[in-house]
């Protein structure tokens, strides 16, 4: 009977790791202070149900869903730039509209301090969402990396790292993750001890407002291909960047690398930066390894509310019915500023039909 037992569940493993596993990425969740006030309630909640609403089948579409949390939950006083603080209720809406992994490395990380990063990484534990970037100690790091999630049978390990903290310092003991390429090395090295079938190396990167990659980010990049990684996946610019599938001849697979993904929500006013790219991909199995496929990208645009009592609302490209007046010559030149740069720039990565 209990051999009988075994093999049952080396079938079923078998044949759940043959399984397509969808992942989607997305960029920069900030809160500025206008997005604060519109978010309140007479009763002092903060409601942010309306933001998501017409992204969340694309998002619960993904096995797993990625957001990079730009803002501390460091407690009230709630504020927006230059040092950020959102209530708990933004976390606990991105979650229930669907994502599952937070990334919490990025240079907003440290602007309530030590203490913000702690009750950050304690509000989240709370609410029951996976995090990665920052830690409580190095103890918590310790039993948190390598992140690697079973889906479907499949090991994915995630990874998180930052260029700074916009210069203030650690105090204590809570750890931040920054790109450092021996610490990336042990850490992925680390995953494929503990069995990951793909590594996912997620960057907080390059220079905010750029269209386009600067060299520390190809250099980072190059050398995150050598390292066998399956995907790179990069934010901070504000903008979107340009995305590729690059072939490894050294490994022999394909990886995905994205520059970046823009702002996932916001209240910045550049036309560049009103909006952002959701990242698609599948993983699947093949001959005892994971490739990834279908990658692509789909655009959306952050609708400022207009009169008290709205709040900010992500449309997608598809969906340019819901778009108030006021809103259509904004959402048309994002939409044409960010497909002519990817449509000339990005290899093997086309837009979602």
């Amino acid at each position: 009977m209990k051999l009988l037992s075994i093999l049952m569940l080396s079938i079923v493993s078998l044949l759940q790791s043959n399984h397509t596993v969808n992942l989607a990425f997305v960029g920069d969740a900030m809160q500025h202070a206008p997005q604060i006030t519109a978010a309140q309630r007479a009763d002092g909640t903060y409601d942010y149900s309306d933001c998501f609403a017409h992204l969340q089948d694309d998002i619960t579409w993904a096995d797993l869903a990625v957001v990079n949390l730009e803002c501390p939950l460091g407690g009230k006083p709630y504020t927006g730039y230059p040092c950020f603080s959102a209530p708990d209720s933004y976390a606990v809406q991105l979650r229930d509209v669907g994502f599952d992994l937070f990334l919490t490395a990025n240079n907003h990380c440290l602007d309530r301090r030590d203490k913000g990063l702690v009750r950050t990484c304690q509000a989240l534990d709370s609410l029951g969402i996976p995090h990665i970037g920052t830690y409580r100690d190095q103890q918590d790091r310790a039993q948190r990396i390598p992140y690697i999630a079973n889906v479907k049978g499949m090991k994915i390990a995630f990874l998180d790292y930052t260029y700074g903290t916009n210069g203030i310092p650690i105090q204590g003991n809570v750890i931040v993750d920054f790109i450092d390429q021996q610490l990336i090395a042990d850490d992925i090295a680390l995953a494929r001890e503990r069995g990951a079938n793909a590594i996912c190396v997620n960057l907080h990167w390059g220079i905010e407002y750029q269209l386009r990659p600067v060299a520390s980010q190809r250099t980072l990049a190059d050398w995150l291909v050598s390292q066998g990684v399956d995907l790179i996946i990069g934010g901070h610019p504000h903008v979107v960047e340009p995305m590729e599938v690059r072939y490894s001849k050294e490994h022999d697979k394909n990886v995905l690398l994205v520059y970046s993904m823009g702002n996932f929500i916001s209240n910045q006013s550049d036309i560049d930066c009103r909006g952002g790219a959701m990242v698609k991909v599948s993983l699947k199995m093949q001959n005892g390894r994971a490739v990834i496929a279908e990658p692509r990208y789909k655009l959306f645009f952050v609708q400022k509310p207009q009169a008290r009592g709205e709040n900010y609302v992500l449309i997608p490209e598809s969906r340019p019915d819901l778009l108030r007046p006021d809103s259509k010559a904004e959402f048309t030149r994002f939409m044409s500023r960010t497909h002519d740069l990817v449509t000339r720039h990005n290899i093997d990565v086309p837009a979602e039909q």
